[in-house]
């Protein structure tokens, strides 16, 4: 088969895996679905210096504060030299790509009523860059013929469960192994792949949704949500996750 590019190059190949994310072209070409899902929620994210986070907001751990349609995590990078901020908060705007600038003012706004140490945090920081979190309903197929889907191009998800690249990364490996096992046939390959992917890639997706309206639940919702969670041990609360950090 072969893939033309825009410029006019020609490239052969035995088949085409199509990895190019969230935007997918390929999957525009396979299944032909229109633009993805807007949650309705954007993330901010920046970076500090490790100098710059005040000692006692210092943690070398993950932590999440959740609010009414609002939450912010934080966590240490470069072995503690650095420290991430994602800021996430409820918006109908929406802009395509990684590469936009957000609006301090706007954060502020939307995290006014937060707990005064999520906002000493983000205080910090005056440039952010943002984006829209989107994802797609859970695909049966994604593959035709020679071609198929890889990560986000097949089964993008929302980040609630941290489980983006995991996802892209486990597809690889069973691609590979499917490829080896069926003897390099890309066709019997790639219906393989997906047989084996498509109900825990789907899994994530619907249970990282979930995870976005607990996060930022309100009101009775947000009831609902402490009183299923009160008095969980730490084992039963790893024993509800075992589907996914087990492995496939």
């Amino acid at each position: 088969m072969a893939l033309r590019l825009e410029g006019g190059e020609a490239i052969e190949g035995a088949c085409l895996v199509g990895a190019d994310g969230l935007w997918s072209k390929v999957r525009a070409r396979i299944l032909g679905d229109g633009k993805p899902r807007v949650s309705g929620h954007i993330a901010y994210r920046a970076v500090l210096a490790r100098a710059d986070v005040p000692d006692d907001l210092w943690q070398n751990n993950i932590v999440l504060w959740a609010g009414p349609k609002t939450h912010l995590v934080h966590y240490p990078l470069r072995r503690g030299e650095l420290y991430n901020l994602v800021a996430v908060f409820h918006s109908d705007r929406y802009e395509e790509g990684w590469d936009v600038y957000g609006d301090s003012d706007e954060l502020r706004r939307k995290f006014e009523h937060e707990r005064p140490e999520v906002k000493r945090l983000l205080e910090k920081i005056n440039v952010w860059k943002m984006w829209v979190l989107c994802d797609r309903e859970p695909a049966r197929r994604w593959s035709r013929g020679r071609v198929t889907l890889l990560g986000d191009a097949a089964h993008p998800t929302l980040q609630y469960l941290a489980q983006g690249a995991n996802m892209a990364i486990e597809d690889a490996v069973c691609l590979a192994d499917e490829l080896e096992r069926l003897g390099g046939d890309p066709l019997s390959a790639f219906k393989a792949y997906e047989e084996k992917r498509y109900l825990r890639t789907a899994r994530v997706q619907l249970t990282s949704r979930y995870y976005g309206d607990a996060y930022h639940a309100a009101g009775v919702t947000a009831e609902l949500r402490s009183m299923m969670l009160h008095g969980r041990t730490a084992e039963q609360a790893y024993a509800g996750m075992a589907w996914l950090y087990d492995g496939p």
